[in-house]
């Protein structure tokens, strides 16, 4: 059984992209905001959630919020995703709500493919050093 992602981006064109370069690996679910996101994670677990910080309805920071205060997901691996990456203090407040990771879009495939293995696999992944 492959591991579950959740993705959440208002974009159509990333959550497509991150759902055609992830699927061959793990099992891929996609929503446009994090209002849809919680709604699914009432009946779902996924094993990593990447999520954008800038969307309308609910944002990264309040869906990270939300998402903290339930039972089932307070320790689930969350990866936030931001095009203001370069800005230190959105990197600080994604650490403060609880993200274990933070990637700058564009983003290297590369990269996040070695983030998400250390998040989803963080023992096994160390074992291989």
């Amino acid at each position: 059984m492959k591991p579950k992602i959740l993705i959440i981006d208002d974009e159509h064109t990333i959550r497509m992209l991150l759902e055609n370069f992830l699927s061959k690996n793990y099992e891929v679910v996609t929503k446009e905001d994090g209002d849809k996101a919680l709604e699914w994670l009432e009946g779902n677990l996924p094993d990593l959630i990447i999520c954008d910080i800038q969307m309308p309805n609910m944002d990264g920071y309040e869906f990270l919020k939300a998402l903290r205060q339930r039972g089932f997901t307070k320790h689930t691996p969350v990866l936030m995703l931001s095009a203001n990456g370069e800005r230190s203090e959105d990197r600080v407040k994604c650490y403060q709500y609880g993200a274990q990771d933070f990637l700058p879009k564009p983003f290297s495939p590369v990269e996040l493919k070695e983030v998400i293995k250390k998040n989803i696999y963080p023992i096994h992944y160390a074992v291989k050093w």
